[in-house]
């Protein structure tokens, strides 16, 4: 596999910066910092920043079609930065090099964070129960990960939520590098806000 994304970045330049995980795992904080770093983000801002996300949730609402085939706006997103959450990867068009930073968070805060964000809009919490739930995005992050493994035109990198917030410089220096170490760390590691760190387990 390692000729292989060898063979496959030797033969290409169409390299897009992929921000994924799970819903509330920091993407938008990853966005964020990239972006700082020198990267533009590709967001049409239709999402505005609320108190769920006060920095910003840097989507692109095309994106959730790509299920759906919606993949021609792929081509917009080359020397950029793109959010998709983790379900959404496996519909992204083959013919691109991507690089993934996919940020992981400890599932009790990743539970928390989504049932205040629904609290906070006046929905049910109770539909599935966090064990439930918490199983499920197990499965799913196993599934997912197997998959990066076999993808030649995938390089992926594992970022931890929880120590960005605890030394954002550090996991900055580590995504530069990732990245060819052309991006400002240090601006990187300043936009970390860790007052935002708010469902603390």
């Amino acid at each position: 596999m390692g000729f292989l994304k060898k063979l496959f970045r030797t033969s290409t330049s169409k390299q897009i910066v992929i921000v994924s995980g799970l819903p509330r795992s920091g993407t938008s904080m990853m966005m964020k910092m990239l972006e700082a770093g020198g990267i533009p983000p590709l967001t049409d801002k239709i999402r505005t920043a609320d108190e769920d996300n006060p920095k910003g949730y840097y989507e692109f609402e095309r994106v959730k079609k790509l299920d759906k085939g919606d993949t021609a706006w792929v081509a917009d997103a080359r020397g950029k930065s793109v959010k998709v959450i983790s379900a959404l990867l496996k519909y992204l068009p083959a013919d691109y090099e991507y690089k993934v930073i996919f940020m992981r968070r400890r599932t009790e805060e990743i539970l928390a964070s989504q049932k205040q964000m629904l609290i906070r809009r006046g929905e049910p919490t109770d539909r599935v129960s966090d064990e439930e739930l918490a199983e499920y995005f197990a499965k799913h992050l196993k599934a997912v990960e197997m998959w990066l493994q076999t993808q030649p035109n995938v390089d992926v990198l594992y970022i931890s939520y929880n120590r960005v917030l605890e030394n954002p410089l550090e996991p900055a220096l580590e995504v530069n590098r990732f990245l060819g170490n052309r991006l400002d760390s240090q601006a990187m590691a300043a936009v970390v806000d860790p007052n935002l760190y708010r469902q603390k387990k």
